[in-house]
C-alpha cells in the first residue's frame, strides 16, 4: 500500500506523541511505509517544526546505524500559564475547605483531562534530569502520578501506609507527620524500585512537608536519587517547613474554615516552565 505523505504525518504524530521519551529507530518508519529513509527524514523535519513552533514538544533525531527519532513532551510558556489560571479557577470554587484546613480536591484529582495538562506541566519542568521513576504516597497522588509518568514514559512507585501481602517484601521507614505531629509509617515494595533510581516525587497537597520527608527518607533505603519533588498545592504560610527545594503549581493562604475562605495565587512552577524553555530555545 502507497502512504501518501499527509497519511505519514498523522501515523507518525500519533505513535511519537503517544510513546514520548522513547527512540524509534527511524527503520521502523521506514518499513511501515516502504519509503526511503531520506524521505522519512523529511517527514521528521516536517513534525519537528510543528511540534516546537507550536509549543507541543521538540524531536530529536539520533544519526547512525542505530539512529532514530525522539519525541518529549514540552508545554510553551503560554500554555502553561492557561493550565495554571484554568486550575486557579476550579480550586478557587467554594465548599472546598476541609477540617483542619485541607481543601477538597478529589475532583481535580479525577479530571483526566486536567491531570493529563498538568502532567505534562510537571513533564516539562523536570524533562531535562534523567527520571527512571516517578514516586508518589497513596492513594491521592495516584492519579497525579500516573499523568507524568505518561508524559515522561516511566514507571510509577506508589508508596503505601500498611503493609499488604500482594506487596511481597517491603521496606519500611517511620516519620512524624506534619499535620498530626504523630509517628506513621510509610512501605514500599522492594520490587517495585531498582536500586540506585532517579526519582520524581509528586504529591496533592503540601503543607509542613513530613510525608514528603518521609518519602525522601524511604528512597535513601534504597539507595534512589530523588532528582525533583512538585506538588499540585502547597499551604503558603508554614514555618519551619523541612525542605524547601521543590516545585507547586498554586499556593494557598489565609485560610479561614469558619468563613469557607482562602487565597490562591501562582506558584513557582512558572518561573522553571520558562527557565526550562529558555534554555532549549536560546
Amino acid at each position: 500500500m502507497k502512504f501518501k505523505r499527509s497519511e505519514r504525518l498523522v501515523f507518525m504524530t500519533q505513535h511519537l506523541t503517544t510513546h514520548p521519551n522513547q527512540l524509534i529507530p527511524l527503520t521502523y518508519f521506514v518499513d511501515k511505509f516502504t519509503q526511503a529513509k531520506s524521505s522519512i527524514s523529511e517527514d521528521i523535519r516536517i513534525l519537528k517544526d510543528v511540534f516546537e513552533n507550536e509549543g507541543i514538544g521538540t524531536v530529536q533525531t539520533t544519526a547512525g546505524a542505530g539512529g532514530g527519532v525522539t519525541f518529549q513532551p514540552r508545554i510553551s510558556d503560554d500554555r502553561a500559564r492557561e493550565v495554571v489560571s484554568r486550575f486557579m479557577e476550579v480550586l478557587k470554587m467554594k465548599d472546598r475547605l476541609l477540617p483542619g484546613g485541607y481543601l477538597y480536591m478529589s475532583d481535580i484529582m479525577g479530571n483526566p483531562h486536567m491531570m493529563s495538562d498538568i502532567g505534562e506541566l510537571i513533564a516539562t519542568m523536570y524533562g531535562d534530569e534523567t527520571i527512571d521513576a516517578v514516586v508518589t504516597v497513596a492513594t491521592k497522588g495516584i492519579s497525579l502520578a500516573n499523568a507524568v509518568a505518561r508524559k515522561l514514559n516511566v514507571p510509577v512507585a506508589v508508596i503505601r501506609k500498611d503493609n499488604k501481602v500482594t506487596e511481597g517484601s517491603t521496606v519500611s521507614v517511620n516519620y512524624v507527620s506534619g499535620s498530626t505531629r504523630k509517628i506513621e509509617t510509610m512501605v514500599l515494595s522492594k520490587r517495585t524500585l531498582k536500586e540506585g533510581s532517579k526519582v520524581l516525587v509528586v504529591d496533592d497537597f503540601l503543607r509542613a512537608g513530613g510525608s514528603i520527608t518521609g518519602v525522601i527518607n524511604l528512597m535513601e533505603e534504597f539507595s534512589a536519587e530523588v532528582v525533583g519533588v512538585s506538588v499540585l498545592v502547597e499551604a503558603k504560610q508554614v514555618e519551619n517547613r523541612r525542605f524547601t527545594d521543590y516545585t507547586s503549581l498554586l499556593k494557598v493562604s489565609e485560610i479561614d474554615e469558619f468563613n469557607q475562605s482562602f487565597l490562591v495565587e501562582e506558584g513557582n512552577c512558572l518561573e522553571y516552565i520558562e527557565e526550562r524553555n529558555g534554555k532549549t530555545n536560546p
